[in-house]
């Protein structure tokens, strides 16, 4: 009765039963204005009634008493209450705050959370009072920076860790929901600490683990993904799967800034150069067919998808042509891959079946690797004479021109060897003569070239290149 009292006047912020079109013009209003009529000593009774069962329940011996239950109603009742004032109420937020209901609330939380993993099959009691007090807190912290940064203070990271790793979907979508809240670029930043990096992998854990789960997600790509220092603290602390869940989100990041700025620092792109180079011979493993699902390999096989949509004319990840040692990787890398496949029959073999029965699995990781290598090479020498400069030392032009030919196994290579020759030969008068010179000396078929449509022609004295005209 005392509950149904104090309360009363908040359960009116619920709009009333009326005709749907007054609703719809009036009612939102309307529940605005009760909100702002509500008395500070109405607060200060429930705040005061929340705290009092929180020490009933704390003196029970948290939910072995046959009160405890009742107990717990009032709680989820209470929590309604704060959660009904807050909503697009700047000042029943400021009177919450100033009355200490995050503090309270949040030892609430707590002991309710204790609760719901002890109590075995009666934790289901528990869990009305937790969600409701979690949408209180998410209520408290929209556009309001104060109650953003008390709820942050107060909760990290033990607590928001804890309740991330509950097993009540609800639970953890309403702590997602209110840690995406409170989070902005300083406290992105705090994350990266070696104290609170375990939440931040939490939140990638779950990405992998729930996919729907919006709240994580957005967190990851509004955030994370904004923050050097936090990617790679993370990126050394997490499962090889759970890299390729991160990469997957980098390379939904990057289609979605349609060619602008994504909003991925350098710091970044870097990151993931370096750890290319130094992982990028784990893929070689693969050809042994008994390692399809060799995370380390697949997770290369990411690392050089993400690394080719950077290098593809976005102005703010070029400075990568210059990344001490890529380029010379992925030559490497693109050598020992081909010599492998024409050892033996394995992946990287090139194959022309196209039927739907035979030539390679299209579901196989491995599918377009050889291309993706090649598109990466040609990405990092447009218009850069060093890197077309490197590519003729490292004997990389042959390897291109002998990776032209249709291949089932690898879509699109054809084109990709086009692309790469033309940005490798472009102003670059000797790698246009060293290829000139390989259909003189017959090192490669002239043909190839054709099929490249390219052509060199030797006019007074210099090599010049060609597109073929196709009429």
């Amino acid at each position: 009765e005392y509950l149904r009292n104090v309360c009363g006047c908040v359960r009116l912020f619920e709009r009333p039963v009326l005709s749907y079109s007054w609703q719809n013009h009036h009612g939102q209003q309307f529940g605005n204005v009760l909100r702002e009529e509500v008395e500070k000593d109405v607060f200060c009774s429930l705040w005061s009634l929340l705290s009092r069962l929180r020490e009933e329940l704390e003196a029970s011996g948290e939910g072995e008493e046959e009160g405890d239950e009742l107990n717990l109603q009032l709680m989820a009742e209470c929590f309604r209450a704060q959660r009904n004032a807050c909503v697009q109420s700047p000042r029943n937020q400021a009177l919450l705050s100033d009355l200490s209901f995050i503090d309270e609330s949040l030892k609430v939380i707590s002991l309710l959370q204790r609760l719901y993993l002890q109590c075995g099959d009666r934790s289901a009691v528990a869990l009305d009072p937790l969600r409701c007090g979690l949408q209180f807190l998410g209520n408290m912290a929209v556009g309001n920076q104060l109650c953003k940064d008390s709820l942050w203070t107060l909760s990290l990271p033990h607590l928001m860790l804890d309740l991330l790793s509950g097993k009540d979907e609800k639970v953890v979508s309403y702590a997602s929901m209110v840690l995406h809240t409170c989070l902005d670029e300083e406290k992105v930043e705090e994350l990266a600490k070696p104290d609170n990096i375990p939440l931040a992998l939490r939140v990638m854990e779950l990405c992998r683990t729930h996919p729907d789960l919006d709240w994580t997600v957005l967190i990851a790509t509004q955030h994370f993904l904004k923050s050097s220092a936090l990617v790679v603290s993370m990126y050394s602390g997490i499962s090889h799967l759970e890299r390729m869940t991160l990469l997957e989100l980098l390379a939904a990041q990057l289609g979605e800034g349609g060619g602008g700025d994504s909003g991925i620092p350098g710091g970044v792109a870097a990151h993931l150069a370096s750890s290319f180079q130094t992982g990028c011979r784990a893929v070689l493993a693969l050809a042994s067919g008994s390692a399809d699902g060799d995370e380390e390999a697949l997770t290369v096989i990411s690392l050089l998808d993400v690394l080719c949509e950077m290098t593809s004319d976005l102005e703010q990840f070029m400075f990568l042509q210059d990344h001490a040692g890529l380029l010379q990787a992925t030559v490497a890398l693109l050598q020992e891959v081909h010599a492998l496949g024409k050892a033996s029959k394995n992946v990287f073999s090139s194959s022309q079946n196209f039927s739907s029965s035979g030539g390679g699995d299209p579901s196989s990781p491995s599918v377009s690797f050889k291309a993706h290598l090649i598109r990466l090479i040609g990405n990092l020498c447009h218009r850069h004479p060093f890197n077309q400069n490197q590519v003729r030392e490292l004997d990389g032009i042959p390897l291109i021109l002998d990776n032209c030919s249709i291949d089932s196994n690898n879509p699109f290579i054809s084109q990709w060897a086009i692309f790469a020759i033309r940005n490798i030969l472009e102003q670059n008068q000797e790698n246009q003569a060293l290829v000139a010179a390989m259909d003189r000396r017959g090192n490669a078929d002239y043909s190839a070239l054709s099929e490249l449509g390219l052509d060199i022609e030797k006019r007074d004295g210099a090599l010049l290149l060609k597109t073929t005209k196709k009429h």
